[in-house]
């Protein structure tokens, strides 16, 4: 039996693992305050009105997320195009035949419906690129509806800039409705995702996990 030649790939670079976890904070800690904005909790306190500010942070928190995630993502959008081969806008989205004929076999692999392949891609097979652009699709549609709601409470410039938002979606409550069906679509994809890391983690041994901590991937020499 021939023995297998290994090698290390840099394929995550620290601009994409950092967008990563920025991500993952950003969006743990919106989805756990949009919780308690949407419905509340009913405490009382004897104390003084403003030892008791503690909704008031919870709004904080949640605007400062949302802030950092914008820019966060402003900042994918650049390194879409100045980034690795592995982090560019080519290798999230199927253009050709052929790339549409991998999603399907992807798809297909996901199911159990073939084999898993002996070979995998370095990079974001295409149904895991497609789904990585839906998800920043569904974050920029957070990012419209969050600041529309919230322009207008806000003398910021940020907010004010999606003013429009509201009246083209019907008003305030059709725009809060659709951000929190948003939130819920996120808790899908997060299962999923999860899931799905520690199966190709498992199948194609090539450090996945590992990888968007160190950005290094083992993979088979040819």
């Amino acid at each position: 039996m021939a023995s297998r030649v290994l090698q290390w790939v840099y394929v995550w670079e620290f601009p994409v693992r950092l967008f990563h976890w920025v991500n993952v904070l950003c969006l743990l800690t919106l989805a756990g305050t949009g919780f308690l904005i949407g419905s509340p909790l009913a405490l009382t306190s004897g104390a003084e009105a403003w030892a008791g500010y503690w909704f008031g942070w919870v709004r904080v928190l949640h605007f400062s997320a949302a802030y950092v995630l914008f820019f966060n993502l402003v900042f994918r959008l650049y390194w879409a195009w100045a980034g690795n081969r592995y982090s560019r806008w080519r290798a999230y989205l199927p253009v050709t035949g052929k790339d549409w004929r991998e999603l399907l076999g992807n798809v297909r692999v996901y199911l159990w419906l073939d084999p898993w392949p002996k070979s995998a891609r370095t990079g974001h097979n295409r149904l895991q690129g497609l789904a990585y652009f839906a998800i920043v699709l569904l974050m920029a549609f957070q990012v419209f509806t969050g600041f529309g709601m919230y322009a207008a409470m806000s003398a910021g410039w940020l907010p004010k800039a999606f003013a429009w938002v509201v009246p083209l979606m019907g008003g305030d409550m059709a725009v809060r409705q659709w951000h929190h069906l948003a939130l819920w679509a996120f808790v899908v994809f997060l299962v999923i995702h999860v899931y799905l890391v520690f199966l190709n983690d498992r199948q194609d041994r090539q450090g996945l996990f590992s990888s968007i901590m160190t950005g290094w991937k083992v993979i088979e020499k040819h």
